[in-house]
């Protein structure tokens, strides 16, 4: 059965994914307009769907609704997904359909200005195995006049259809406090979500979802999109007085130009869709199984046991003191070793040396060579921190360039942490980048690196360029496009995608990337609420997660080593704390805890995933009101891929009242399957744990935590 299919007497095309449809109609007028997204349907029910009328209220008559891609022009009032500016100021646009492509799973469909020299082609890319529709935009310049101005081009327009009511699922957050979810009534009116800082960022997340204010993780549905973009991007949910609902989303921000010259296109980035039928577990669960399938390079690798150096040594760092606590890194049991900050240039703090990358001569007389020598003759890789983008102004290449940093004329260039935005739109500067990284990783022996990006954009000039405002755009591209060379030629190399903790997390840059770095914050009780946030779209094979020090150098909490280790083993395990400080007995349960890590590794990693008690919504019957008490138990599980294995994590922060943990309810298990407690050898019906569920055993006292590993035995 084909995919795509056309039918040619009512214009109407029709996408199939595994489990669901998703319509679009050619109307009368020229402009392809949606039709259907949700439930499977067959070619000629989707040709016997009837477009929604045009409204019709007082001086509204004929507004258009439901357009793939709206314009400026004719009777449209909401928001458009493109806007162009002609070289005689005209702004309104007027499709024409000119033709349309089907090839396997890609339809493109051709449109073309009346009068203008401008086409656009709509794309759509649908999977076999995948209910994630892609779609995204292709702009061209088909004259050999004057070229025009792009003021707005999103990837998409998603169209829901009519609700009795909508609620907006998204993240918010800031510096350390990354990914919070919320779960919020759909306003009349434009809702806006975005990022200006030149990165996907720390405060909002691009992406959206939606449903009728009655979805459940296990029941309900649920329309989602995600933006595949690494750089400042905008999304805007509109919600009309008739209770019709879209979602446009695309990269740039408000005041972005591009100018498009003949002969030239602008591709946009893929903004992604899916419709899911049963609730949010299953929304999250599409996501990771696609981004799993479609998105990241190595998605069958497990990823390993890491340890970073920062915490230990910060900015002081030198081959003997590396040495050190890469031997006790070793014998807790990582695989790999990663040296951060400090390494290269006159590096002493964050003041200087940003853009010298050569060892430090004084740290490292002998080279990075022994050091990586030493770190797997213990049997470990070797990773390394590099912050490309950024340099700072006492540096040798800052007094030799001093051009190559975002900036304006005549205006004060901005420092934050002591640093400047390198330009990556230059080809001179890609060229730079890509050459002393290349030649890093041929002279060293490094399989990973942690390419952390530490400022957002300001003074965002570049002078002397005609059109300064495309450095938005191919900034990422640069990025982009170093990392995709630097993994072709080194295949064997893995990387970590940091921008000062969450900023930089998007299915841009984990088409490229191997993992990201949620957040600077490392403390177990904040990081369970931002995992939650980060796994609404993202899988925990991509989560790095650390145990750091106690007490956490953000705020303070102290908290045992076991509930710490509980926490980041949900996700990808790391370890980051001061190993030199750590007594005899903690290096031996953080030992043990990391070959527990190892042995449900598979499961973690490469499982799928249930919230069965969320941070953010306590479920009643603990002993409290309404089920909000602060600190009550948070469970996660993950199912292996042949659902022979289960691997629940629970937290309790704080103990209330003397009550026992409550029971947690196991999903996605074989009913009539038995199930081994792999810790006490005791034996449950697979139906039992799911209706009954198990009480984990929770040590007494604040900050308990609990890991149940079951495995299936029969049935």
């Amino acid at each position: 059965m084909s995919v795509i299919s056309f039918d040619a007497a009512t214009r109407t095309w029709l996408l199939r994914t595994p489990r669901t449809s998703y319509a679009v109609r050619l109307a009368p007028d020229g402009t392809p307009r949606h039709l259907h997204w949700g439930p499977p349907l067959t070619l000629a029910q989707a040709a016997g769907l009837e477009l929604e009328e045009p409204l019709e209220l007082n001086d509204s008559r004929g507004l258009l609704a439901g357009e793939e891609l709206p314009v400026d022009g004719r009777i449209r009032f909401s928001v458009p997904s493109l806007q162009v500016r002609f070289a005689d100021a005209t702004r309104s646009i007027e499709w024409a359909y000119a033709d349309h492509r089907i090839d396997g799973e890609e339809l493109a469909i051709r449109l073309i200005d009346r009068h203008y020299p401008l086409e656009g082609t709509l794309h759509y890319r649908v999977y076999p195995d995948s209910d994630v529709i892609e779609r995204w935009l292709t702009l061209r310049h088909t004259g050999d006049g004057e070229p025009f101005t792009i003021l707005r081009a999103d990837s998409a327009q998603w169209t829901l259809p009519v609700l009795d009511d909508y609620r907006i699922s998204h993240v918010t957050g800031h510096w350390c406090g990354e990914s919070q979810l919320h779960r919020v009534a759909a306003t009349h009116g434009e809702t806006v979500f975005t990022s200006r800082r030149g990165v996907s960022s720390h405060h909002a997340n691009p992406w959206v979802m939606v449903d009728a204010g009655q979805a459940t993780d296990t029941a309900g549905e649920v329309w989602s999109v995600a933006l595949a973009w690494s750089g400042s991007w905008r999304i805007t949910v509109s919600r009309a007085q008739v209770n019709r609902l879209a979602i446009t989303g695309g990269f740039g921000h408000d005041a972005i130009t591009w100018r498009l010259r003949p002969g030239q296109q602008l591709t946009t980035p893929a903004f992604a869709g899916l419709y899911t039928m049963d609730g949010f577990d299953s929304a999250r669960q599409a996501w990771h199984a696609h981004i799993a399938g479609h998105v990241l390079p190595r998605p069958d690798e497990l990823r390993p046991v890491l340890y970073n150096s920062w915490e230990a040594t910060g900015f002081d760092v030198n081959e003997e003191n590396q040495i050190r606590l890469a031997r006790i890194a070793a014998e807790l049991g990582a695989e790999l070793f990663v040296m951060d900050d400090g390494w290269f240039g006159a590096r002493k703090d964050d003041r200087a040396g940003l853009g010298d990358w050569t060892p430090n001569p004084d740290r490292f007389p002998r080279g990075l060579g022994p050091l990586i020598a030493e770190v797997r003759r213990l049997g470990m890789s070797f990773g390394l921190w590099v912050e490309p983008e950024m340099v700072n102004p006492d540096s040798n290449l800052y007094r030799a360039h001093p051009d190559w940093v975002l900036h304006y004329p005549n205006r004060e260039r901005t420092t934050i942490r002591n640093q400047l935005v390198l330009n990556f739109a230059r080809p001179d500067v890609q060229a730079w980048a890509h050459g002393w990284l290349d030649q890093l990783l041929r002279d060293h022996d490094i399989d990973f690196l942690k390419w952390d990006m530490n400022r957002p954009f300001t003074e965002a000039g570049w002078p002397g360029e005609d059109d300064p405002d495309r450095l938005w755009i191919d900034h990422v591209r640069g990025v982009y496009s170093i990392m995709d060379r630097l993994r072709a030629d080194h295949p064997g190399l893995r990387i970590e995608s940091c921008c000062g903790g969450g900023g930089r997390v998007d299915l841009g840059i984990l088409r490229r990337t191997d993992e990201t770095w949620p957040s600077d914050n490392t403390d177990a009780v904040d990081r369970i609420s931002i995992q939650y946030g980060y796994s609404q779209i993202y899988p925990a094979r991509t989560m790095a997660a650390w145990v750091t020090d106690s007490p956490n150098f953000l705020n303070g909490r102290l908290v045992p080593l076991r509930f710490r280790f509980h926490v980041a083993m949900s996700g990808v395990l790391g370890i980051g704390g001061n190993l030199t400080e750590w007594s005899p007995a903690e290096l031996a349960e953080a030992a043990q805890l990391v070959a527990q890590y190892k042995r449900i590794r598979p499961v973690v990693q490469h499982g799928t995933q249930y919230w069965l008690r969320s941070p953010s919504v306590v479920t009643p019957g603990d002993g409290w009101p309404g089920g909000t008490a602060p600190g009550g138990l948070t469970a996660v599980q993950y199912l292996s891929p042949d659902s022979a294995e289960t691997v629940v994590f629970a937290w309790r922060p704080t103990a209330h009242f003397g009550h026992p943990p409550p029971p947690v309810r196991l999903r996605g298990l074989d009913p009539a399957a038995t199930y081994r407690d792999e810790d006490s050898g005791r034996e449950y019906p697979g139906v039992a744990l799911a209706a009954r569920g198990v009480r984990p055993t929770l040590p007494p006292g604040d900050y308990a935590s609990a890991i149940l590993h079951f495995r299936r035995v029969s049935g």
